[in-house]
Protein backbone atom coordinates (compact mmCIF):
# COMPACT_ATOMS: atom_id res chain seq x y z
CA UNK A 1 0.00 0.00 0.00
CA UNK A 2 2.76 2.69 1.19
CA UNK A 3 4.75 1.43 -2.33
CA UNK A 4 0.96 2.35 -3.95
CA UNK A 5 0.91 5.51 -2.15
CA UNK A 6 4.97 6.60 -3.40
CA UNK A 7 4.29 5.47 -6.82
CA UNK A 8 1.23 7.66 -7.02
CA UNK A 9 2.52 10.26 -5.54
CA UNK A 10 5.54 10.74 -7.81
CA UNK A 11 3.24 9.91 -10.67
CA UNK A 12 1.22 12.87 -9.99
CA UNK A 13 4.42 14.80 -9.15
CA UNK A 14 5.73 13.64 -12.84
CA UNK A 15 2.24 14.81 -14.45
CA UNK A 16 2.22 17.91 -13.00
CA UNK A 17 6.21 19.05 -13.52
CA UNK A 18 5.31 18.46 -17.38
CA UNK A 19 2.00 20.59 -17.07
CA UNK A 20 3.93 23.30 -15.20
CA UNK A 21 3.22 26.55 -16.72
CA UNK A 22 6.20 29.21 -16.68
CA UNK A 23 5.28 32.24 -15.17
CA UNK A 24 6.54 35.97 -16.77
CA UNK A 25 5.86 39.56 -15.50
CA UNK A 26 4.84 41.94 -18.15
CA UNK A 27 5.28 45.60 -17.40
CA UNK A 28 3.01 47.62 -19.04
CA UNK A 29 2.80 51.50 -19.20
CA UNK A 30 -0.45 54.14 -20.53
CA UNK A 31 0.87 57.05 -21.50
CA UNK A 32 -1.75 58.54 -23.00
CA UNK A 33 -5.50 58.83 -22.20
CA UNK A 34 -8.52 56.39 -22.83
CA UNK A 35 -9.23 52.78 -21.64
CA UNK A 36 -5.38 51.60 -22.63
CA UNK A 37 -5.24 49.55 -19.33
CA UNK A 38 -8.45 48.09 -19.51
CA UNK A 39 -7.79 46.88 -23.30
CA UNK A 40 -4.39 45.57 -22.35
CA UNK A 41 -5.36 43.27 -19.52
CA UNK A 42 -8.35 41.92 -21.72
CA UNK A 43 -5.75 41.15 -24.26
CA UNK A 44 -3.30 39.64 -21.94
CA UNK A 45 -6.14 37.21 -20.35
CA UNK A 46 -6.81 36.39 -24.04
CA UNK A 47 -3.29 35.03 -23.91
CA UNK A 48 -2.99 33.16 -21.34
CA UNK A 49 -6.21 31.55 -21.57
CA UNK A 50 -4.95 30.57 -25.60
CA UNK A 51 -2.45 28.14 -24.31
CA UNK A 52 -1.42 25.65 -21.25
CA UNK A 53 2.05 26.23 -20.88
CA UNK A 54 2.35 30.26 -20.15
CA UNK A 55 1.13 32.23 -17.21
CA UNK A 56 1.55 36.56 -17.83
CA UNK A 57 0.81 38.64 -14.72
CA UNK A 58 0.29 42.09 -16.30
CA UNK A 59 1.86 44.92 -14.12
CA UNK A 60 0.52 48.35 -14.57
CA UNK A 61 3.48 50.45 -14.29
CA UNK A 62 2.06 54.09 -14.96
CA UNK A 63 3.71 56.37 -17.31
CA UNK A 64 6.90 55.47 -19.51
CA UNK A 65 9.32 57.20 -16.74
CA UNK A 66 7.95 54.94 -13.98
CA UNK A 67 7.62 52.00 -15.91
CA UNK A 68 11.61 52.59 -16.74
CA UNK A 69 12.19 52.73 -13.24
CA UNK A 70 10.49 50.36 -12.04
CA UNK A 71 11.35 47.77 -14.37
CA UNK A 72 15.51 48.66 -13.43
CA UNK A 73 14.56 48.70 -9.78
CA UNK A 74 12.44 44.79 -10.04
CA UNK A 75 15.90 43.94 -12.08
CA UNK A 76 18.01 45.07 -9.02
CA UNK A 77 16.10 43.11 -7.16
CA UNK A 78 16.66 39.62 -8.90
CA UNK A 79 13.38 39.88 -10.12
CA UNK A 80 13.68 41.66 -13.59
CA UNK A 81 10.60 41.27 -15.48
CA UNK A 82 10.63 39.08 -18.77
CA UNK A 83 8.16 41.49 -20.89
CA UNK A 84 8.65 45.17 -20.90
CA UNK A 85 6.73 47.84 -22.98
CA UNK A 86 8.86 50.91 -22.82
CA UNK A 87 9.44 53.63 -24.40
CA UNK A 88 10.97 53.58 -27.51
CA UNK A 89 13.74 56.33 -26.72
CA UNK A 90 14.69 54.02 -23.93
CA UNK A 91 16.43 51.15 -25.99
CA UNK A 92 19.94 52.99 -26.43
CA UNK A 93 20.34 54.19 -22.74
CA UNK A 94 18.87 49.86 -21.93
CA UNK A 95 21.75 48.66 -24.33
CA UNK A 96 24.79 50.99 -23.11
CA UNK A 97 23.62 49.76 -19.62
CA UNK A 98 23.33 46.37 -20.58
CA UNK A 99 19.75 45.67 -19.30
CA UNK A 100 18.30 43.87 -22.02
CA UNK A 101 18.69 41.02 -24.15
CA UNK A 102 19.33 41.54 -28.11
CA UNK A 103 15.94 40.21 -29.37
CA UNK A 104 18.09 37.15 -31.14
CA UNK A 105 18.27 35.38 -28.08
CA UNK A 106 14.13 36.00 -27.31
CA UNK A 107 12.09 35.30 -30.10
CA UNK A 108 11.25 32.95 -32.75
CA UNK A 109 11.08 34.41 -36.38
CA UNK A 110 10.87 31.16 -37.60
CA UNK A 111 14.29 30.75 -39.78
CA UNK A 112 14.83 34.43 -40.31
CA UNK A 113 17.06 36.60 -38.09
CA UNK A 114 15.58 39.66 -35.19
CA UNK A 115 16.81 41.91 -37.22
CA UNK A 116 15.25 40.31 -41.21
CA UNK A 117 12.11 40.10 -38.84
CA UNK A 118 12.54 43.83 -37.66
CA UNK A 119 13.51 44.79 -41.10
CA UNK A 120 10.89 43.40 -43.51
CA UNK A 121 7.68 43.47 -40.55
CA UNK A 122 8.06 46.71 -39.21
CA UNK A 123 7.32 50.08 -40.96
CA UNK A 124 10.96 51.87 -41.70
CA UNK A 125 10.65 54.68 -39.43
CA UNK A 126 10.93 52.48 -36.49
CA UNK A 127 13.92 50.82 -37.07
CA UNK A 128 16.74 53.33 -35.45
CA UNK A 129 15.24 53.25 -32.27
CA UNK A 130 14.53 49.26 -32.08
CA UNK A 131 18.40 48.65 -33.54
CA UNK A 132 21.48 49.56 -32.34
CA UNK A 133 24.56 48.98 -33.90
CA UNK A 134 22.65 47.18 -36.29
CA UNK A 135 21.28 44.02 -34.09
CA UNK A 136 17.72 44.16 -32.71
CA UNK A 137 17.18 45.04 -29.39
CA UNK A 138 13.51 45.91 -29.20
CA UNK A 139 10.38 44.44 -31.41
CA UNK A 140 7.85 47.99 -32.04
CA UNK A 141 4.34 47.66 -30.42
CA UNK A 142 2.72 50.98 -30.48
CA UNK A 143 3.50 53.83 -32.16
CA UNK A 144 2.59 57.14 -32.62
CA UNK A 145 3.74 60.80 -34.12
CA UNK A 146 2.16 64.39 -32.98
CA UNK A 147 -0.64 65.58 -34.80
CA UNK A 148 -2.96 68.26 -35.11
CA UNK A 149 -5.85 68.02 -33.57
CA UNK A 150 -8.55 70.85 -34.15
CA UNK A 151 -12.18 71.63 -33.55
CA UNK A 152 -13.48 71.78 -37.55
CA UNK A 153 -16.96 73.55 -36.33
CA UNK A 154 -15.21 76.27 -35.06
CA UNK A 155 -13.05 76.77 -37.68
CA UNK A 156 -15.72 75.95 -40.39
CA UNK A 157 -17.90 79.30 -38.21
CA UNK A 158 -14.93 81.63 -38.76
CA UNK A 159 -14.51 80.71 -42.26
CA UNK A 160 -10.47 79.29 -41.66
CA UNK A 161 -8.68 76.71 -43.03
CA UNK A 162 -6.29 74.08 -41.37
CA UNK A 163 -3.14 75.73 -41.11
CA UNK A 164 -0.13 73.92 -42.56
CA UNK A 165 2.62 76.47 -41.37
CA UNK A 166 3.47 78.24 -38.07
CA UNK A 167 2.64 81.32 -39.34
CA UNK A 168 -0.80 79.82 -40.54
CA UNK A 169 -1.06 78.56 -36.87
CA UNK A 170 -0.79 81.64 -35.16
CA UNK A 171 -3.21 83.65 -38.00
CA UNK A 172 -5.24 80.77 -37.30
CA UNK A 173 -5.37 80.67 -33.56
CA UNK A 174 -5.68 84.62 -32.97
CA UNK A 175 -8.98 84.28 -34.66
CA UNK A 176 -10.11 81.14 -32.09
CA UNK A 177 -8.63 82.70 -29.04
CA UNK A 178 -12.23 84.62 -27.26
CA UNK A 179 -10.63 85.50 -23.59
CA UNK A 180 -14.00 86.62 -21.97
CA UNK A 181 -15.29 82.96 -23.18
CA UNK A 182 -11.84 81.60 -21.64
CA UNK A 183 -11.43 80.53 -25.30
CA UNK A 184 -8.13 79.48 -26.78
CA UNK A 185 -6.64 79.31 -30.05
CA UNK A 186 -4.09 76.79 -29.22
CA UNK A 187 -2.18 74.43 -26.49
CA UNK A 188 1.02 72.51 -26.36
CA UNK A 189 1.90 69.78 -23.51
CA UNK A 190 4.52 71.40 -21.14
CA UNK A 191 4.38 68.80 -18.82
CA UNK A 192 8.08 66.91 -18.43
CA UNK A 193 7.25 62.89 -18.11
CA UNK A 194 8.65 63.41 -22.31
CA UNK A 195 5.42 64.81 -23.75
CA UNK A 196 6.89 68.59 -23.87
CA UNK A 197 10.07 67.65 -25.55
CA UNK A 198 8.73 65.11 -28.03
CA UNK A 199 6.61 68.60 -29.69
CA UNK A 200 9.82 70.22 -29.41
CA UNK A 201 11.63 67.79 -31.41
CA UNK A 202 8.58 67.73 -33.84
CA UNK A 203 8.99 71.49 -33.50
CA UNK A 204 12.29 71.54 -34.50
CA UNK A 205 12.52 68.95 -37.20
CA UNK A 206 10.16 71.18 -39.24
CA UNK A 207 12.37 74.28 -38.13
CA UNK A 208 14.70 72.29 -40.72
CA UNK A 209 17.09 70.94 -37.91
CA UNK A 210 17.99 68.35 -35.53
CA UNK A 211 17.31 67.73 -32.13
CA UNK A 212 19.91 65.17 -31.30
CA UNK A 213 22.62 62.42 -33.06
CA UNK A 214 21.10 59.92 -34.28
CA UNK A 215 24.40 57.65 -34.46
CA UNK A 216 25.69 58.91 -31.13
CA UNK A 217 24.26 58.91 -27.98
CA UNK A 218 26.41 61.47 -26.23
CA UNK A 219 24.91 64.63 -28.49
CA UNK A 220 21.74 67.02 -28.53
CA UNK A 221 20.90 70.49 -29.64
CA UNK A 222 19.28 72.18 -27.26
CA UNK A 223 21.12 75.23 -27.96
CA UNK A 224 21.42 75.24 -32.02
CA UNK A 225 19.53 78.08 -34.11
CA UNK A 226 16.75 75.58 -35.32
CA UNK A 227 15.59 74.50 -31.81
CA UNK A 228 16.03 78.17 -30.34
CA UNK A 229 13.77 79.13 -33.40
CA UNK A 230 11.58 76.19 -32.35
CA UNK A 231 11.38 77.64 -28.43
CA UNK A 232 10.76 80.92 -30.05
CA UNK A 233 7.86 79.67 -31.42
CA UNK A 234 6.33 78.15 -28.53
CA UNK A 235 7.14 80.70 -26.15
CA UNK A 236 5.66 83.56 -28.71
CA UNK A 237 2.19 81.50 -28.82
CA UNK A 238 2.03 82.39 -24.62
CA UNK A 239 3.02 86.20 -24.55
CA UNK A 240 3.27 87.41 -27.73
CA UNK A 241 0.84 86.66 -29.89
CA UNK A 242 -1.44 85.66 -26.66
CA UNK A 243 -2.91 82.36 -28.07
CA UNK A 244 -2.32 79.86 -25.36
CA UNK A 245 -2.41 80.60 -21.87
CA UNK A 246 1.04 80.86 -19.80
CA UNK A 247 1.60 77.70 -17.19
CA UNK A 248 2.46 74.55 -17.48
CA UNK A 249 -0.80 72.29 -19.70
CA UNK A 250 -0.97 68.57 -18.77
CA UNK A 251 -2.88 66.53 -21.82
CA UNK A 252 -5.78 66.43 -19.44
CA UNK A 253 -6.08 70.24 -19.28
CA UNK A 254 -5.51 70.46 -22.85
CA UNK A 255 -8.14 67.66 -24.18
CA UNK A 256 -10.60 68.81 -21.39
CA UNK A 257 -10.53 72.36 -22.85
CA UNK A 258 -10.85 70.82 -26.41
CA UNK A 259 -13.95 68.70 -25.13
CA UNK A 260 -15.86 71.78 -23.92
CA UNK A 261 -15.53 73.53 -27.18
CA UNK A 262 -12.80 76.06 -25.38
CA UNK A 263 -9.81 75.16 -27.82
CA UNK A 264 -9.51 75.54 -31.47
CA UNK A 265 -6.27 73.52 -32.09
CA UNK A 266 -3.81 71.43 -30.33
CA UNK A 267 -0.91 69.48 -30.74
CA UNK A 268 -0.95 65.71 -28.92
CA UNK A 269 -0.31 61.99 -29.75
CA UNK A 270 -2.10 60.18 -32.51
CA UNK A 271 -2.30 57.85 -29.46
CA UNK A 272 -5.30 59.71 -28.02
CA UNK A 273 -7.07 59.72 -31.60
CA UNK A 274 -10.01 57.38 -30.25
CA UNK A 275 -10.13 59.07 -27.27
CA UNK A 276 -10.35 62.58 -28.76
CA UNK A 277 -12.59 61.61 -30.95
CA UNK A 278 -15.21 59.69 -28.88
CA UNK A 279 -15.38 62.15 -26.58
CA UNK A 280 -15.51 65.30 -29.23
CA UNK A 281 -19.42 65.02 -28.49
CA UNK A 282 -20.98 68.65 -29.42
CA UNK A 283 -18.41 69.52 -32.59
CA UNK A 284 -16.79 67.54 -35.58
CA UNK A 285 -12.76 67.19 -34.78
CA UNK A 286 -10.56 67.30 -37.19
CA UNK A 287 -7.09 66.26 -37.27
CA UNK A 288 -4.22 66.88 -39.39
CA UNK A 289 -0.16 66.75 -40.15
CA UNK A 290 1.55 69.12 -37.64
CA UNK A 291 2.56 72.13 -39.48
CA UNK A 292 5.85 72.70 -41.38
CA UNK A 293 8.05 75.96 -41.55
CA UNK A 294 10.96 74.80 -43.12
CA UNK A 295 9.74 71.54 -43.90
CA UNK A 296 7.43 68.69 -42.55
CA UNK A 297 9.10 66.63 -40.22
CA UNK A 298 7.81 64.53 -36.95
CA UNK A 299 9.73 62.42 -34.74
CA UNK A 300 8.43 58.10 -33.88
CA UNK A 301 6.91 58.22 -30.66
CA UNK A 302 4.98 55.20 -28.64
CA UNK A 303 6.78 51.89 -27.29
CA UNK A 304 8.47 48.30 -27.90
CA UNK A 305 8.71 45.35 -26.68
CA UNK A 306 12.21 44.22 -24.44
CA UNK A 307 13.32 41.62 -22.33
CA UNK A 308 15.39 42.17 -18.94
CA UNK A 309 18.36 40.09 -18.13
CA UNK A 310 18.18 38.02 -15.39
CA UNK A 311 15.25 35.63 -16.55
CA UNK A 312 15.60 31.78 -17.06
CA UNK A 313 16.12 29.82 -19.89
CA UNK A 314 12.25 28.73 -19.47
CA UNK A 315 11.29 32.60 -19.24
CA UNK A 316 13.28 33.68 -22.39
CA UNK A 317 11.44 31.54 -24.50
CA UNK A 318 8.14 32.26 -22.93
CA UNK A 319 8.73 36.00 -23.53
CA UNK A 320 9.25 35.21 -27.10
CA UNK A 321 5.95 33.79 -27.41
CA UNK A 322 4.16 36.42 -25.91
CA UNK A 323 6.02 39.18 -28.09
CA UNK A 324 4.87 37.15 -31.04
CA UNK A 325 1.56 37.15 -29.93
CA UNK A 326 1.30 40.87 -29.10
CA UNK A 327 2.85 42.01 -32.30
CA UNK A 328 0.84 39.77 -34.82
CA UNK A 329 -0.93 41.51 -37.33
CA UNK A 330 -4.21 40.63 -35.57
CA UNK A 331 -3.29 42.20 -32.46
CA UNK A 332 -1.45 44.83 -34.07
CA UNK A 333 -4.43 45.59 -36.01
CA UNK A 334 -6.82 45.62 -32.88
CA UNK A 335 -4.53 47.83 -30.61
CA UNK A 336 -4.48 50.12 -32.95
CA UNK A 337 -8.48 50.40 -33.87
CA UNK A 338 -8.75 50.19 -29.78
CA UNK A 339 -6.08 53.23 -29.10
CA UNK A 340 -5.43 55.38 -31.98
CA UNK A 341 -1.42 54.57 -32.22
CA UNK A 342 -1.01 53.00 -35.94
CA UNK A 343 0.17 49.65 -36.00
CA UNK A 344 3.87 49.07 -36.30
CA UNK A 345 3.27 46.12 -38.41
CA UNK A 346 2.77 46.94 -42.15
CA UNK A 347 1.04 43.79 -42.73
CA UNK A 348 -1.83 44.29 -40.11
CA UNK A 349 -3.12 46.93 -43.08
CA UNK A 350 -3.34 43.93 -45.01
CA UNK A 351 -6.33 42.66 -42.61
CA UNK A 352 -10.26 43.28 -44.22
CA UNK A 353 -11.12 44.26 -40.68
CA UNK A 354 -8.42 46.97 -40.59
CA UNK A 355 -8.92 47.72 -44.22
CA UNK A 356 -12.56 48.50 -43.36
CA UNK A 357 -11.23 50.56 -40.47
CA UNK A 358 -9.66 52.60 -41.67
CA UNK A 359 -12.07 53.48 -44.43
CA UNK A 360 -14.63 54.16 -42.18
CA UNK A 361 -12.14 56.50 -40.15
CA UNK A 362 -10.42 58.50 -42.18
CA UNK A 363 -8.63 60.49 -39.57
CA UNK A 364 -6.66 57.47 -38.57
CA UNK A 365 -4.69 57.52 -41.88
CA UNK A 366 -3.50 60.65 -41.37
CA UNK A 367 -0.97 59.87 -39.03
CA UNK A 368 0.08 56.61 -41.23
CA UNK A 369 0.61 58.94 -44.24
CA UNK A 370 2.21 61.10 -41.62
CA UNK A 371 5.12 58.10 -41.19
CA UNK A 372 6.71 59.79 -45.09
CA UNK A 373 8.29 62.74 -42.72
CA UNK A 374 9.10 60.25 -39.89
CA UNK A 375 12.05 60.83 -37.72
CA UNK A 376 13.61 58.18 -34.91
CA UNK A 377 12.76 59.54 -31.84
CA UNK A 378 15.56 60.99 -29.76
CA UNK A 379 17.60 58.52 -28.05
CA UNK A 380 20.81 59.45 -25.97
CA UNK A 381 22.90 57.90 -22.95
CA UNK A 382 20.69 58.72 -20.06
CA UNK A 383 17.56 59.36 -21.75
CA UNK A 384 14.81 60.95 -19.48
CA UNK A 385 17.51 62.97 -17.43
CA UNK A 386 18.95 64.94 -20.41
CA UNK A 387 15.37 65.25 -22.10
CA UNK A 388 13.60 66.78 -18.70
CA UNK A 389 16.88 69.18 -18.64
CA UNK A 390 15.02 70.92 -22.00
CA UNK A 391 11.82 70.03 -20.50
CA UNK A 392 12.35 71.98 -16.84
CA UNK A 393 13.42 75.06 -19.36
CA UNK A 394 10.38 74.96 -21.40
CA UNK A 395 8.07 75.24 -18.48
CA UNK A 396 10.23 78.39 -17.57
CA UNK A 397 9.56 79.57 -20.56
CA UNK A 398 5.98 79.53 -20.68
CA UNK A 399 5.91 80.46 -16.38
CA UNK A 400 7.91 83.57 -16.66
CA UNK A 401 8.18 86.22 -19.10
CA UNK A 402 11.33 87.50 -18.98
CA UNK A 403 13.33 84.30 -19.48
CA UNK A 404 14.35 84.11 -23.14
CA UNK A 405 14.32 81.00 -25.77
CA UNK A 406 17.91 81.91 -26.12
CA UNK A 407 18.95 81.45 -22.53
CA UNK A 408 16.62 78.42 -21.96
CA UNK A 409 18.69 76.96 -24.59
CA UNK A 410 21.76 78.01 -23.30
CA UNK A 411 20.89 76.16 -19.86
CA UNK A 412 19.67 73.25 -20.82
CA UNK A 413 22.50 72.55 -23.43
CA UNK A 414 24.88 73.16 -20.25
CA UNK A 415 23.03 70.69 -18.34
CA UNK A 416 22.56 68.00 -20.76
CA UNK A 417 26.34 68.41 -21.63
CA UNK A 418 26.94 67.44 -17.90
CA UNK A 419 24.86 65.01 -17.82
CA UNK A 420 26.28 63.43 -21.23
CA UNK A 421 30.09 63.63 -19.77
CA UNK A 422 30.14 59.92 -18.43
CA UNK A 423 28.97 58.83 -22.00
CA UNK A 424 31.29 61.36 -24.05
CA UNK A 425 34.85 60.51 -21.57
CA UNK A 426 34.24 57.08 -22.35
CA UNK A 427 33.73 56.71 -25.81
CA UNK A 428 35.57 59.95 -26.83
CA UNK A 429 39.02 59.38 -28.40
CA UNK A 430 42.05 59.83 -26.27
CA UNK A 431 45.58 61.60 -27.39
CA UNK A 432 47.94 59.10 -28.53
CA UNK A 433 51.50 59.04 -26.49
CA UNK A 434 53.91 58.96 -29.59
Amino acid sequence: MLKKLIFSTLLLSSVSAVHAKTDIDFMFPVPVQGKLAQEMNLLTKQFNESQDDINVTPIFTGDYDSTKMKAAAAQKAGNSPSVVITAANNIHDLVISDSIYPMEEIIDTTGGSAEEFLTNEFWAALHSNAMVSGKAYAIPFHNSTPLLYYNKTLLNEAGLSVPQNWEEVIQVAKVLTNKEKNQWGIMLPTINTDYAAWILASLTYANGGQFYNPDYAGEVYYDAPSTIGALTFWRDLVYKYEVMPSGVLDNNAISSAFFEGRLGMAFLSTGALKFMKDNSKDFEMGVAFMPAQVTRGVPIGGASLVSYRGITDEQKKAAGVFINFLVSPENAARWSQATGYFAPRKSAYDLPEMKKFMQDNPEAKIALDQLQYAKGWYSMYDTVTVRRAIENRIQRLVNEPDYSPEQAAKDAQEEANKLLEPYVSKTALKKLDP
